[in-house]
């Protein structure tokens, strides 16, 4: 991780429609919904309530009332390492399709309607990592941001970032600054001189169970804490919390596997 800011607004506070680009919210899919939102709910203070149906049983997840991110349920016969997937805004997400496919992306689901929340498609990248677009229409997004339990950043981890960036860059209009280091292959993705998500090639370190994947960070107020309730609800701890410039973070997996990294900001 190298640099990662609110992408929704001032801490606490309502956004408005996201700029396309931006990531505006994130999903994860999963073959056991009620045990996954009992993990959540506990672990962030998430309350759930019912989303669109078009792609099976679906959950918002709420905190304080603010939409944060959703939870639905993968078909029996569908095994896909379980992730969480972020998605980023689009103002014409045919469009937005067309380009990823003429970029070497493919498209898995969609582009289809939500009911009245909006267009989504679900997209991999030319290395197969995947990721939505969304076209709000009812459903803005992820709606509160800077708090304990929130979506903080989210990072591409992948064999090498110049031509997955490259992609995105085309996709979706960013600016990119390179980190300059021997030993690091990492580049920030930005939008309107603000970074929005990062890309970091691990070569022949990126696991091969995984292959190339977005990582979600979720905020929290004490990353030891938070730990120390993954692990008492059945998740794991999967590499031990580390300071950065922007925080202290570690990784973790919930109790089905799924991946992701909490981030206690710097005070």
């Amino acid at each position: 991780m190298t640099d990662a800011r609110e992408f929704a607004g001032p801490t606490g506070a309502t956004p408005a429609r996201h700029a396309p680009g931006t990531p505006c919210w994130v999903s994860l899919m999963v073959h056991g919904p009620a045990a996954t939102q009992e993990f959540y709910g506990t672990l962030f203070g998430w309350e759930f309530h019912p989303g669109p149906r078009q792609l099976g049983p679906y959950v918002r997840a709420l905190l304080d009332g603010h939409e944060v991110a959703g939870i639905g349920q993968l078909p029996p016969d569908r095994h896909l390492p379980l992730a969480w997937t972020p998605y980023f805004a689009s103002e014409n997400v045919d469009l937005t399709a067309e380009t990823v496919r003429s970029c070497g992306g493919t498209i898995g689901v969609g582009p289809l309607d939500t009911a009245d929340a909006g267009r989504l498609a679900i997209c991999s990248d030319p290395s197969g990592a995947v990721f939505g677009v969304w076209q709000a229409a009812a459903h803005l997004g992820t709606a509160v941001s800077g708090v304990h339990g929130t979506p903080a950043w989210n990072e591409l981890l992948t064999f090498e970032s110049a031509s997955v960036a490259k992609f995105y860059r085309t996709v979706f209009g960013y600016q990119e600054e390179q980190v300059v280091s021997a030993d690091s292959d990492y580049v920030t993705l930005h939008l309107g001189g603000g970074p929005v998500a990062g890309i970091r090639g691990l070569g022949q370190a990126l696991p091969r169970d995984r292959g190339p994947h977005w990582v979600t960070y979720f905020q929290v107020a004490d990353v030891e804490d938070a730990l120390d309730h993954v692990v008492r609800l059945g998740g794991h701890v999967l590499g031990p919390a580390h300071d950065t410039a922007h925080g202290r973070v570690a990784t973790v997996a919930d109790p089905v596997g799924a991946r992701f990294a909490l981030l206690q900001r710097q005070r």
